[in-house]
C-alpha cells in the first residue's frame, strides 16, 4: 500500500509590521517559523508607519523565506503550494508578501493559495491542539479586529459578534499612550497591570442592546482618558498601575462574558482564542477560570502563535488547499477583506 503523501506549504505573512515565513506540514506540524519584527523601529514613532513597514518588508522578505526553507530542510521542489496573506491589513505591506508569493508560485510552478489573515489566527489553534476540530466558537482579539466567530467547518465561518468601534488591541494602544507607556501598548499595559489593583477604579463595561455578542470599547477608552484628565486638572497624582489594571479588567470582563454567552447560546462545546490580545496574561487567566467554572473546553495558542506569524497562515492555507482553493497570478492585496469572502 502506498504511503500517504504529506503536504508541505511555504507560508508568507506581511500584513502589518512582521515579515514572516514558515513551512508547515499537513496543516498542524510546523517545520520552521521565522519572524522578523519591526517593533523597535516603529516604537520611535509611537505606532506602525505604513510606508516604513512596506519598505522594511521588501528588505527582509527574501532572507526570511530562505531562512524558513533552510530551517525546515526543504527546497522549493519539495513544496506542494505557496500560502500568503492577502488581506486584511496595510495595503503596501500586503502587496510585498503577495508579489513575493506570486513570483515563487510562477517560477516554481506551485499552486498559489491566498489566505485571510483572521482565518490564519483562528487556525493557529490547530497547531498545538491536535485534537481540535470544528465546530467551535473562536474569540478573535487583535489590534485591528475583535470578532466572535462560529467555526462551522474548516474554511467555513460565521461572524456573530464584532466591535462597533475600537478593536480591543486598539483600545489598549490608545490607553497606553495616554498613560505614557508608549508603543506597543498591549504588552506594556499587561506588564504594568501586575503591579496595580484591578478593582481600584470602576470603568464601564459596555453592552450593545440589540446585539448581545457585539463589542464596544470606545466608552471605556474615553472613561480612562477622562479619569486621567480629571486627575491632572485637580492636581491629583495618578496611580498608573491601578489605571492600567482597572482598564484591563474592564476589557477582559466584556470579552469573557460575551464569549461564554456565545458558547452557551449556540451549544457548541468548545471555545478558542486567537489574535495578539489572546496572549494577554490577564485575559488568558480570566477566560481559563470562566471556562473551568462553566465546564467549557478552552483552546489558546502559545503567545508566539497569537501574534502575527506565518505558521498560522500555513495551517489555514493547508485547509484551503485541500478544499480546492487556488488563486491565479491576478491575486491582489485586499486591505478590507472580510472573513468568509473569496
Amino acid at each position: 500500500m502506498e504511503e500517504k503523501k504529506h503536504i508541505l506549504i511555504l507560508a508568507i505573512e506581511s500584513s502589518c509590521d512582521e515579515t514572516a515565513a514558515a513551512v508547515v506540514k499537513d496543516g498542524r506540524e510546523v517545520l520552521s517559523n521565522v519572524i522578523s519584527s519591526q517593533i523597535a523601529l516603529h516604537t520611535l514613532y509611537g505606532g506602525v508607519v505604513p510606508e516604513i513597514a512596506s519598505r522594511k518588508h521588501i528588505e527582509k522578505i527574501n532572507y526570511v523565506i530562505q531562512e524558513a526553507l533552510d530551517g525546515a530542510g526543504v527546497g522549493l521542489k519539495d513544496l506542494d503550494a505557496i500560502g500568503v496573506t492577502y488581506g486584511p491589513g496595510l495595503v503596501g505591506a500586503l502587496l510585498v508578501g503577495v508579489a513575493e508569493a506570486k513570483a515563487i508560485s510562477y517560477a516554481a510552478k506551485l499552486p498559489l493559495v491566498g489566505v485571510h489573515h483572521i482565518e490564519g489566527h483562528i487556525c493557529a489553534n490547530y497547531i498545538e491542539n491536535k485534537e481540535l476540530e470544528p465546530p467551535f466558537i473562536c474569540l478573535v482579539v487583535s489590534g485591528g479586529h475583535t470578532h466572535l466567530v462560529v467555526v462551522r467547518d474548516y474554511g467555513t465561518y460565521e461572524i456573530i459578534g464584532r466591535t462597533r468601534d475600537d478593536a480591543a488591541g486598539e483600545a489598549f494602544d490608545k490607553v497606553a499612550r495616554a498613560i505614557g507607556l508608549g508603543y506597543p501598548g498591549g504588552p506594556k499595559i499587561d506588564k504594568l497591570s501586575r503591579e496595580g489593583n484591578p478593582d481600584a477604579i470602576c470603568f464601564p463595561r459596555a453592552r450593545v442592546a440589540d446585539a448581545p455578542y457585539d463589542f464596544s470599547f470606545s466608552g471605556v477608552k474615553s472613561a480612562v482618558l477622562n479619569y486621567l484628565n480629571g486627575c491632572r486638572m485637580r492636581g491629583e497624582s495618578v496611580n498608573e498601575a491601578d489605571v492600567a489594571a482597572s482598564f484591563q479588567k474592564a476589557v477582559c470582563d466584556v470579552l469573557v462574558a460575551h464569549a461564554i454567552q456565545a458558547v452557551q447560546d449556540y451549544k457548541i462545546p468548545g471555545l478558542a482564542m486567537a489574535g495578539g490580545v489572546a496572549s494577554n496574561n490577564a485575559l488568558r487567566k480570566s477566560m481559563s477560570a470562566a471556562c473551568e467554572r462553566e465546564g467549557i473546553p478552552l483552546y489558546c495558542p502559545s503567545p508566539i502563535l497569537c501574534t502575527d506569524n506565518a505558521a498560522m497562515i500555513g495551517a489555514a492555507a493547508y485547509y484551503e488547499y485541500i478544499n480546492g482553493t487556488r488563486h491565479g497570478l491576478d491575486l491582489n492585496a485586499v486591505p478590507n477583506l472580510r472573513l468568509g469572502e473569496r
